[in-house]
């Protein structure tokens, strides 16, 4: 029932990415950045090829067999039931839909549609699926972080105890 979950939850995630960047390449492809917040923030086409913050730039078969690499890794993480339900599994969930997101744009478009600028800041521009994994990263290393403090203070307590 969980791989279900998961798997529908990796769909509707990718789905919505794949809408956004449809919706974004049939409305702002010809035309300028969209203003939504004067001075924070726009939506504007761009066209990666690389990786994030333009890394591995014109690398784009690179980018397709490092991805499915990670996504094999990240199905079997998930699949292989040796993380049980949780805030990382759960981010791994999103990490997967935000790959196999930017995966389909390289292997159907040879480059990742990125549309999110932030103006009050120099930032690359992003998509929602670069949101998902940057998210699902983050959260997993802040949640192992705690883990690694509570299980130290665990211990001085044992110790005193």
């Amino acid at each position: 029932m969980l791989a279900l979950f998961t798997l529908l939850a990796v769909l509707v995630l990718t789905g919505a990415d794949q809408l956004f960047k449809q919706l974004v390449i049939l409305h702002l492809r010809d035309r300028g950045p969209l203003v939504l917040i004067p001075r924070v923030l726009q939506l504007h086409y761009t066209e990666n090829d690389g990786a994030m913050m333009g890394l591995l730039q014109g690398k784009t078969v690179l980018m397709i067999v490092l991805a499915l690499a990670v996504f094999a890794v990240l199905l079997y993480l998930v699949f292989s039931k040796k993380i049980r339900f949780g805030l990382v599994y759960c981010c791994l969930t999103a990490i997967l839909a935000g790959g196999l997101g930017n995966l389909i744009d390289r292997i159907f478009r040879g480059f990742v549609v990125d549309y999110i600028e932030v103006l009050f800041v120099r930032f690359y521009i992003f998509n929602f699926a670069d949101c998902l994994i940057t998210v699902g990263a983050f959260l997993i290393v802040f949640y192992e972080i705690y883990e690694i403090i509570r299980d130290s203070k665990r211990k001085k307590e044992n110790a005193h105890g």
